[in-house]
């Protein structure tokens, strides 16, 4: 029953999508309306010149945009290139081959199977320096391009064994286009396998531990799928007014944060929802309703699903800052009507349905007015609105906040960026007394992954060398207090630390000191160099050192591995 109320709400939803689509269709084209992955470089290109104050508006809350967005932002850069250094120029040129549909001709872009674009044909082209796709077409201001994808990784462990290693691949391919002027779409699906060591195979490549075929491992050959899919309608009914809805599937971020944002990481499995964004002036304007699973078990009737909702107010100020605030609800219960409007505040509506859900609320600034230099922060309350602030030691104070800052070109060097970051998160954050709902997607959590009861200190230099080569030194020092369990697993103390264990009044303490518990400190450090000898071929060189100290017990373990990545990104 409960099944088909949901594919009837979500033929529904589609119905009015499609509706809403086709209403506002006006003369305006918007040539490329798909977005542009988060994973893509681009993104950290835009960044560093919106630091440098080249560009503005470029947002950072909610970061995924769509290729003419890309391209408008590139042709302000282009305008200003007096001010760009040669690696910066030469990037430039790089993306707008890519992006901007005026730029691409015979002599920077290819199509392996023939075109009737003005790009050249042919797999002669297959290691040019050109642009490529596997196909392009366009007729009336409808287009599609077919790109392949693929990764290949070799994992060696160096330290404390020399003899485990691990191999990575998956292949796939991506439609995108952009049909009736306004509507984008993509499809994309990649299926791969490993072999070797699986402690290797997660830390070069995390992503994988959310795949439910490499979780649920009842296969001969260990392997993973990913799929993405959406439509996006996009219009701008008044100057300076642009109005997105989008239905469909692929990775989100939400917040501000340069490690990792402590309202939604995009760091757990890409979930599937309805999008809608509005942006007039100095006002932006976004709301998500999506479902995500809860966490794997072997027997499939335990299995459920879990819906994330989150609303998001920005005002931005050109060159001086941009404040938002922010809500997010976890709801294991099925569809919720109220979560699904737009317009209201989630958290008293939560409260208003018997409060049985997990609401958040977060608050966050990002300046500009330093050329050069932006300072960012996040304060983040999960359930308990302020209540608590008095006594920051209660259990029932569920709390976090981050700050930190972006220096692009410190003491004058050029093509080089720094970031700095100090994230504080309290015990008991991101549980919840009903356990389907705490703050997790597939075993991971939704927001920033150190959890509970944790701190984390991130510094990361980057240097653009040129436009194929990068590097990137990045260290991370954590500081845990996990909860105590005696000989027979039995919990002891609950000190917060554990997600999926939230505070049990009339049990637990009702004071939970920061890192309370069992203390574990972490570091983490990541070298890093990124390559493109050919235009699409990418090789990623990479070294991780990792050591864990346990300060209760004295006991400390480090260890060390290395992998380079093959990657053809289209």
């Amino acid at each position: 029953m409960m099944l088909r109320k949901y594919i009837n709400f979500m033929k529904t939803k589609i119905l009015l999508f499609l509706l809403l689509c086709f209403a506002f269709l006006i003369n305006d084209i918007f040539a490329q309306v798909e977005n542009v992955p988060l994973n893509d470089p681009v993104y950290g290109y835009l960044k560093e010149m919106e630091v440098k104050r080249i560009i503005t508006g470029y947002n950072d809350d909610d970061p995924n945009l769509s290729r003419f967005e890309v391209a408008g932002f590139l042709d302000t850069i282009q305008n200003k290139i007096s001010q760009l250094s040669h690696t910066e120029r030469k990037l430039l040129n790089k993306y707008r081959i890519e992006f901007v549909p005026e730029v691409m001709d015979k002599k920077n872009t290819a199509s392996m199977f023939k075109s009737n674009m003005n790009v050249s044909s042919g797999f002669k082209y297959l290691f040019s320096q050109k642009q490529k796709y596997l196909f392009s077409y366009e007729k009336n201001k409808n287009n599609v391009f077919v790109e392949p994808l693929g990764n290949l990784y070799y994992v060696t462990q160096i330290t404390p064994e020399v003899n485990k290693n691990a191999e990575i691949f998956d292949v796939g391919f991506r439609f995108r286009g952009t049909v009736f002027r306004h509507l984008g779409y993509n499809f994309s699906v990649a299926k791969g396998g490993a072999d070797g060591d699986s402690i290797l195979i997660e830390s070069a490549f995390p992503q994988i531990k959310s795949t439910f075929k490499y979780v649920e491992d009842i296969e001969n050959i260990t392997n993973y799928e990913f799929v993405t899919g959406y439509l996006k309608y996009y219009t701008e009914p008044d100057e300076g007014m642009g109005l997105s809805v989008q239905l469909g599937r692929e990775q989100l971020k939400y917040g501000v944060g340069y490690s990792e944002r402590l309202a939604l990481s995009g760091d757990s499995p890409d979930m599937n929802f309805l999008k809608f964004k509005f942006d007039y002036g100095i006002l932006h304007f976004s709301s998500i309703f999506a479902s995500t699973v809860g966490e794997y078990s072997d027997n499939r009737d335990l299995r459920y699903t879990k819906y994330f909702t989150a609303n998001r107010l920005k005002l931005s100020f050109e060159n001086l800052f941009e404040a938002g605030i922010g809500e997010t609800v976890i709801s294991s219960r099925g569809i919720e009507l109220g979560y699904v409007n737009p317009l209201i505040f989630y958290k008293f509506l939560e409260m208003s349905l018997q409060d049985r859900d997990n609401g958040t609320l977060f608050f966050d600034l990002q300046t500009h007015f330093l050329k050069d230099f932006e300072l960012q922060g996040t304060f983040f309350l999960d359930e308990n609105i302020l209540s608590n602030l008095s006594d920051m030691s209660k259990a029932t104070n569920k709390s976090a906040y981050q700050v930190g800052f972006f220096y692009y070109e410190p003491l004058g060097l050029r093509d080089f960026s720094l970031q700095f970051e100090y994230t504080k998160i309290r015990p008991f954050v991101y549980s919840h007394y009903d356990q389907e709902n705490t703050y997790t997607s597939f075993g991971t959590i939704l927001g920033h992954s150190m959890g509970p009861n944790a701190d984390q200190i991130f510094t990361k230099l980057n240097y653009n060398l040129n436009d194929r080569v990068s590097m990137s030194l990045e260290y991370q020092k954590i500081r845990k207090g996990k909860n105590e369990y005696n000989e027979k697993g039995e919990l002891v103390k609950n000190v917060g630390g554990d997600v999926y264990i939230p505070y049990r009044d009339g049990t637990d303490d009702s004071q939970a000191y920061f890192l309370d518990g069992i203390r574990i400190n972490y570091n983490y450090l990541r070298f890093n160099i990124s390559l493109e000898p050919v235009k699409n071929y990418l090789f990623d060189v990479n070294y991780l050192y990792n050591t864990e100290d346990n300060l209760s017990s004295g006991d400390n373990f480090s260890s060390s591995l290395a992998y380079i990545r093959f990657s053809f990104r289209y």
